[in-house]
């Protein structure tokens, strides 16, 4: 575990471990939840397909392609749950790719109006 203080910033850094250097990696989701086996009862998202839902979520930038930086403020699930883990979804891309999904940034999808 890593104990860290209410409304404190929280910076977290994933790393892809390849021996393919012409890979890069994005975050497209991250959720969190005080059950560390079960992220679908309560949760909370701070990202979906890389759009942020939570004001403090940021993406930093990282001195390399392989390696995603984010933060966001600390946060608890009222005061009977004791921790937050956290579920993130990765992808990785061909470095360059600017088709794939690693170079879209935030894809919002909008659903249509099913009316006259």
């Amino acid at each position: 575990p890593y104990y860290v203080g209410l409304n404190q910033n929280l910076f977290l850094q994933a790393s892809l471990h390849s021996s393919d250097q012409n890979l890069t990696v994005f975050v497209d989701t991250c959720v969190a939840s005080p059950n560390s086996s079960d992220f679908r009862t309560l949760v909370y998202e701070l990202t979906k397909s890389g759009c942020a839902s939570d004001s403090t979520y940021a993406i930093f930038p990282s001195p390399r392609s392989d390696v995603a930086r984010f933060g966001f403020n600390v946060f608890s699930f009222v005061n009977r749950f004791p921790s937050v883990f956290l579920r993130c979804e990765l992808v990785v891309c061909r470095y360059h790719d600017y088709s794939s999904r690693c170079y879209q940034g935030c894809v919002s999808r909008f659903k249509r109006n099913a009316g006259s």
